[in-house]
């Protein structure tokens, strides 16, 4: 019995397998999400104030640390997860793959939720005038405990592997 429940246990992690396949189709939205603001944004380059047009970086900028942050969790989770990725030895591989374990997994995905939050903080001092004071005050709270979180989860990391 306890033979068959730890076969069960360990095959049960291929229920993952379409989660993160799954995130494929979200890198697709997060595509055309990319196309679509810039289809918007090329034509009214020259007509935009500078704010505006850093602005609309920013959001650029994020939606490729959106998109980087689950291409990290797509792979590195499936590979520490569920299986090893069968790659030809010539096929273009990724340089990281295979060599993140559970902790530095957490400490990629909590820097890149970090960038992001601070891409968006940014975004929000940018246009500063159509914020209220006690929202402001909150999304600062917030930054700094995801900084901290993540300041502390990369020292614990470090520590452990001592």
């Amino acid at each position: 019995m306890e033979h068959f429940l730890e076969r069960t246990m360990y095959a049960s992690r291929w229920i993952m397998a379409p989660i993160y396949f799954g995130m494929t189709l979200i890198l697709a939205v997060l595509a055309v999400k990319f196309f679509q603001e810039l289809w918007h944004f090329i034509p009214h380059i020259m007509d935009l104030p500078d704010t505006e047009i850093i602005l609309k970086l920013l959001t650029f900028i994020d939606l490729a640390l959106v998109g980087s942050l689950t291409v990290i969790v797509m792979f590195s989770g499936y590979e520490n997860f569920v299986s090893r990725m069968d790659i030809e030895s010539d096929t273009e591989k990724l340089e990281w793959l295979g060599t993140h374990d559970y902790g530095s997994l957490k400490t990629k995905v909590t820097s890149s939720i970090v960038a992001i939050s601070s891409i968006h903080l940014l975004k929000i001092f940018m246009n500063l005038h159509a914020t209220e004071t006690d929202k402001l005050q909150w999304y600062v709270i917030i930054h700094l405990t995801l900084v901290v979180s993540a300041f502390f989860m990369g020292y614990l990391d470090k520590i452990s592997k001592h």
